[in-house]
């Protein structure tokens, strides 16, 4: 077994422990699996929930794929890779709460290796609030960097400032939300990911359970209208346009030929664009926009999750 194939099955391990924990946070719907397979390509499984009492959407998808170039969406920055075959294996996830006062998420976590030796892992995770609660960004945060500090080979300041230039919506001068904490290429001198590196990925993986559902539960119960419904929809088309022009994973699987219903599986169920879509002053609709900018929320105030937001 390679070391791409054993980590390959170390993350379903985990997709299976996340499905169950978010059904159960959901109470009412289940997800559905979908396997899928490419001649020359590779597979993967596709675990995906809609309709929930809580989650609108939510999807936490597993896949292996090789091929005998590296994609240019992993070349173009490392042009000495693009004739070598690759195999590469992830885990991802975004989830689309119904109530516009819960966030969506996402995380994903990939291996990758080439035929020339070198491996490495990469992801991370963010949160795109569609309304800005202090209590919920700081909860975030802390959570990663605790994370973070057990391992040795974690940088959160350095991965948290990656992180909010990345997930940048230039042409709207805005952060896609809170941002997070965004890795590429960790890697180490050895012939595969040692054991450090695996347990890392690994306790991030748990650390999702304790950085996001807290959130959720709190504020999946708030009551809403339409005001709150037309704007989480607008701030939804935001979420959707980085995805089309900027995310190099919805690059990297179109152009692998990988399962289109899975690399799209992040898009959010429905989503809106108006025509200069401006918030009135003071509003708690134009308060999202100080959350939308790079902030240090690790170190922001003494908030609880037992607070009232």
């Amino acid at each position: 077994m390679s070391d791409a194939e054993t980590v390959h099955t170390t993350l379903r391990g985990h997709q299976d422990r996340l499905v169950a924990a978010f059904e159960e946070l959901d109470g009412r719907a289940r997800f559905r699996t979908a396997g899928w397979t490419r001649d020359g390509l590779g597979g993967g499984r596709a675990r995906v929930l809609e309709g929930g009492r809580v989650f609108e959407r939510a999807g936490v998808n597993v896949s292996l794929v090789e091929g005998d170039h590296v994609p240019s969406a992993v070349s173009r920055d490392r042009p000495h890779l693009a004739d070598r075959a690759f195999r590469a294996t992830g885990i991802s996830m975004v989830l689309h709460p119904l109530n516009p006062y819960a966030p969506s998420f996402h995380a994903n976590f990939r291996y990758f290796e080439t035929d020339g030796g070198e491996w490495w892992f990469g992801g991370g995770m963010d949160l795109t609030p569609m309304y800005g609660f202090d209590d919920d960004a700081v909860h975030f945060h802390r959570t990663l960097k605790q994370w973070c500090a057990r391992h040795e080979l974690a940088r959160y300041e350095e991965w948290k400032a990656t992180c909010d230039e990345y997930f940048y919506i230039r042409h709207r001068r805005e952060m896609r939300g809170i941002g997070g904490v965004f890795f590429d290429r960790v890697t180490a001198d050895a012939p595969g990911p040692p054991a450090s590196h695996v347990a890392f990925v690994e306790d991030g993986l748990a650390a999702i359970l304790d950085a996001y559902p807290p959130i959720v539960a709190r504020r999946a119960p708030m009551p809403y209208g339409d005001r709150e419904r037309d704007w989480q929809l607008a701030r939804r088309g935001r979420y959707a346009e980085f995805n089309l022009v900027y995310d190099r994973g919805t690059l990297f699987g179109l152009q692998t030929n990988a399962n289109i219903e899975a690399v799209l599986m992040s898009m959010p169920p429905l989503a809106r664009w108006g025509f200069d879509i401006t918030p009135e002053p003071g509003s708690p609709e134009s308060d999202v926009a100080r959350f939308l900018q790079p902030h240090d929320w690790a170190g922001h105030g003494t908030p609880s999750l037992l607070q009232t937001g």
